[in-house]
């Protein structure tokens, strides 16, 4: 059903000639609608909210995507390469295996999100932020987070070689069999955040940072002490 009046489309499949259509109409909200396995490559879509809308294996490469809104979407496996994110929010979507390369997530937003195994490599990423997302094996390697509040973030198995997370505040979370080769945790607290299967040759990543008399233990009995 749709309605141009109201600048809404809902509950159809659109192919990428529909929705060029209803965007050109000014069209700018589109809820539970299903564009699954389309290719959308460098669409404008600046400013559209999709709800409850469907992705899976959608290309989307180098789409124009400034302040877009994505909520309770799922684009699992959607090629999102070199797209132009700037303040995009993402609401509780599944973004599993969504690859990112080389996109601007300059103040992008990510909240209640599913990003296993996304892929972020070389993007532009100022001011972006994550809250509440499981990101267990995406690759993030050499972003920063420097004083940032870190908040219920599952870092486990991610690659995050090089990142900056000097001052950082982690709250919750886990940093569970993650990668951090060359990261920097200066000045971060990360009491409250998992540690269990940080290798004790990447420990010393942690020099300068806040932990707790249980993670302190967690190292020492790793090498066969006993903490009474």
């Amino acid at each position: 059903m749709s309605d141009v009046n109201t600048n809404a489309v809902s509950s159809v499949a659109l192919s990428r000639a529909e929705l060029e259509e209803h965007v050109a109409q000014g069209v700018r909200r589109f809820d539970s609608c299903a564009f699954d396995d389309e290719d959308l490559s460098r669409l404008d879509l600046q400013g559209v909210v999709f709800e409850r809308c469907t992705f899976a294996g959608t290309t989307l490469f180098a789409c124009k995507l400034a302040r877009s809104q994505w909520l309770r979407c799922r684009a699992g496996g959607a090629d999102l390469e070199s797209v132009d994110a700037v303040d995009a929010r993402f609401d509780g979507c599944d973004l599993n295996n969504t690859k990112w390369r080389r996109a601007k997530l300059a103040s992008a937003a990510f909240h209640g999100c599913k990003l296993t195994g996304a892929g972020f490599e070389e993007v532009a990423h100022l001011g972006i932020h994550f809250e509440e997302c499981l990101l267990i094996g995406a690759d993030l390697r050499g972003f920063s987070f420097r004083k940032a509040e870190l908040k219920a973030l599952d870092f486990s198995d991610a690659y995050l070689s090089g990142c900056d997370f000097r001052d950082a505040v982690f709250e919750g979370g886990s940093l569970r069999n993650a990668v951090l080769k060359l990261a920097k945790f200066q000045g971060a607290d990360l009491r409250l955040a998992d540690i269990e299967g940080v290798k004790l040759t990447e420990a010393g990543v942690f020099k300068g940072a806040t932990i707790s008399h249980a993670q302190a233990a967690g190292f020492l009995r790793e090498l066969g002490l006993s903490v009474i």
